[in-house]
């Protein structure tokens, strides 16, 4: 079946760019090469910190330099575009508004899936770097389906902080991760916890703990499928 090609913008960070094309492999159905999406990925690693962009409000920075990868993906023709990592959500509005091309709302997705799931009122964790929880992303979008999302406190923000950039050096540390998850769940009370940041989806985490994480990653390579018009082989989660 002819699909729509899917352009990516990744690079933020490289890795959680690759293990986003081999979830997008792995889930979608097809028999041969040619029943795959066409994908056109821009792993543009130097763009600009998301963080530091939204905490020194510097955020035109990161724009001027995304706009130019928006166009290219416009011009060879894509027809969705993913980008994974929910920092840059922040600015969703404004890459919209960059381009008549579809621009998929994993931060959005997410809320709506937790919602079908676990319905109004539901108390939500939100593990991600500390220009996600300052952006308020999550508990903006919380608010649209009734949500409650639960922002850690500082002492423990420090330690999520400093997993996600110990795997960006290359060192996984998912026994600390999965303490912060257990503190969410049993100390905390939350339904469950969004991985709010996509090195956080690259953590080799027990079986036990992603029974309570609820992934935007794999919510943006579903929706991904199918707005490129291809059947996926594992609905929700996906591993």
């Amino acid at each position: 079946m002819q699909g729509k090609m899917l352009g990516v913008i990744g690079g933020m960070g490289p890795m959680a760019t690759s293990v986003f094309l081999a979830k997008l492999v792995k889930n979608t159905a097809a028999e041969k090469d040619q029943d795959h999406i066409d994908t056109i990925i821009l792993n543009h690693a130097t763009i600009p910190d998301r963080t530091n962009a939204i905490i020194t409000n510097t955020g035109q920075n990161f724009l001027k330099v995304i706009r130019k990868d928006i166009k290219l993906l416009e011009d060879i023709g894509v027809e969705n575009i993913a980008i994974p990592c929910n920092t840059s959500h922040f600015y969703y509005k404004e890459m919209q508004d960059m381009t008549s091309v579809h621009i998929i709302n994993m931060v959005e997705k997410t809320t709506e899936y937790i919602h079908q799931l676990y319905g109004d009122y539901s108390k939500i964790a939100i593990l991600a770097t500390d220009g996600t929880i300052r952006s308020r992303i999550y508990c903006n979008s919380g608010q649209q389906f009734n949500l409650e999302a639960y922002h850690p406190e500082p002492a423990i923000q420090r330690n999520i902080m400093q997993v996600i950039y110990n795997y960006k050096a290359g060192v996984a540390d998912e026994k600390e991760f999965e303490e912060i998850v257990k503190h969410m769940i049993y100390r905390e009370n939350c339904r469950c916890v969004i991985l709010g940041c996509t090195e956080l989806s690259c953590l080799p985490i027990s079986e036990e703990i992603k029974n309570y994480c609820i992934d935007p990653m794999d919510i943006l390579v579903e929706e991904s499928i199918i707005l490129s018009g291809k059947q996926t082989i594992h609905s929700l989660v996906m591993n």
